[in-house]
């Protein structure tokens, strides 16, 4: 991690509150922060991915505004997280992407929407978009199933392999002087931690998610989205085994298990999206950095696209408009491919890297039978 004027200013903030630790029950930022005397700037990169942006400590903080202190933890974290990103991108060159994120991401969904929609109008004559189209194979009627593959495949390989790239480097600049190696029960703790959300209980009450007061909407919001995101790729994973290994073809019925997971993982995701747009208008501004917003928005924003125009096709798809629908969710979806490694979901995965070396660093070390604590 390069020195940057937000990690002097970081480092400066966990330098008191090093001293002062009175907000060490509120998440695993403080007790990992107790472990080090000095603060490297790859220690301070893994400590601001492994804030969850509860923002307890802001309220509780003594030395917060007007303190002449002025400490900010959880905006300078923000700002600090998004220099990460941009420090471990792949490729490089493309990391300027997370800059004006907000304005990068309308782009590219206007793009990939007009990739689609002039492909399906240029490979399909009117009568076959605007049809009525029933029984099996209906929608390849419509864009043909290998070409689906092809693009789903391609851009989505391309984010998973760029994904990877990124989280070896982070691994290796905030991890690479951990006494031992992060093994499977750091990867248990860490998986059992990131699926419980457990860091979003902040010191056990939840969340300042409007203002001081606790709440836990913003955690039950988070599991909505996570988990109907789960769902979804669980449907597409089923639907190919029923296309590939069982021989039926979609659409399915209604009631058919890829159908299910589908719908309920398309309103889990508005739900919880349409929840935190809410939020983040209600939401005390004050903690947080302006400059990480629009990421923030842009990835909440295509996550609804796609949840809404998922669920708008599963209900109109045997009418005349399902043609026109499908290349449009299919553009959503091609533009949410195409943005992931450059945009906010990969806080998702640095923060997955984080609890796994919180885990690893707070986990006893084994020599034979005998635990050395």
């Amino acid at each position: 991690m390069r020195a940057t004027d937000t990690v002097v200013e970081a480092r400066r903030v966990m330098e008191i509150c090093n001293a002062c630790r009175y907000c060490e029950g509120y998440c695993a930022v403080f007790p990992a922060m107790e472990l080090r005397r000095e603060f490297s700037n790859a220690d301070l990169s893994y400590l601001a991915n492994l804030c969850h942006d509860c923002r307890g400590c802001s309220y509780a903080c003594q030395y917060a505004p007007p303190h002449e202190f002025n400490l900010n933890l959880p905006r300078t974290f923000a700002e600090l997280r998004a220099e990460t990103y941009r420090e471990y991108a792949w490729p490089g060159p493309l990391a300027a992407l997370f800059r004006r994120n907000g304005v990068v991401v309308s782009l590219v969904v206007a793009l990939a929407l007009a990739v689609v929609l002039l492909l399906t109008t240029g490979l399909q004559k009117p009568s076959v978009i605007y049809g009525l189209h029933a029984g099996a194979g209906a929608f390849y009627a419509v864009i043909p199933l290998g070409l689906m593959i092809a693009v789903g495949l391609v851009t989505f390989g391309y984010a998973l392999l760029a994904l990877a790239v990124g989280y070896r480097r982070f691994w290796r600049d905030t991890a690479a002087e951990l006494k031992h190696a992060a093994g499977w029960r750091a990867w248990r703790r860490a998986l059992g931690d990131a699926a419980a959300l457990r860091n979003l209980a902040g010191g056990g009450f939840g969340c300042n998610d409007r203002d001081e007061s606790f709440s836990t909407t913003r955690r039950w919001l988070h599991h909505a989205i996570f988990y109907g995101f789960v769902s979804c790729f669980a449907a597409t994973c089923v639907a190919t085994v029923y296309h590939h290994v069982l021989g039926w073809i979609a659409p399915y019925p209604l009631l058919s298990v890829p159908v299910v997971l589908g719908m309920l993982g398309g309103m889990g995701l508005l739900i919880g999206t349409v929840g935190l747009l809410i939020l983040k208008i209600v939401r005390d501004p004050a903690p947080g950095a302006r400059e990480v917003l629009g990421a923030d928005v842009a990835l909440l924003v295509q996550l609804a696209l796609v949840a809404a125009t998922g669920l708008l096709l599963l209900a109109l798809r045997d009418s005349a408009a399902m043609g026109a629908l499908l290349a449009v969710h299919l553009g959503f979806v091609l533009a949410l491919f195409l943005v992931l490694p450059y945009g906010k979901f990969v806080h998702g995965v640095y923060r997955l890297g984080a609890l796994v070396h919180y885990a690893a660093e707070t986990a006893p070390v084994r020599s034979g039978e005998r635990v050395i604590e």
